[in-house]
């Protein structure tokens, strides 16, 4: 494994870990008051061009981060146009 990788995976862990307490907390509590929706949607839909981004270089740290983050923000942004 190169060192670019290993730089990518820590990077993959780090901003997805640190992404995981909130949809967490939001999950069980259901409370979105807080939650923007303009700012959810832009989110989500940047996390999936960063998604396909991975993908076309062939990167997997950020296919890997990217495919976790797009599935709890989709959560998030489904909860947050349901439980309005």
């Amino acid at each position: 494994m190169s060192l670019s990788e290993i730089v990518g995976y820590f990077a993959a862990i780090l901003t997805t870990g640190a992404f995981v307490p909130q949809a967490w907390h939001t999950f069980t509590t259901r409370d979105v008051s807080g939650i923007s929706l303009g700012m959810y949607g832009t989110f989500t839909a940047g996390v999936a061009c960063w998604l396909v981004y991975g993908v076309l270089l062939g990167a997997w740290p950020i296919v890997i981060a990217n495919c976790i983050t797009l599935a709890l923000a989709l959560g998030i942004l489904v909860m947050k146009l349901r439980f309005r």
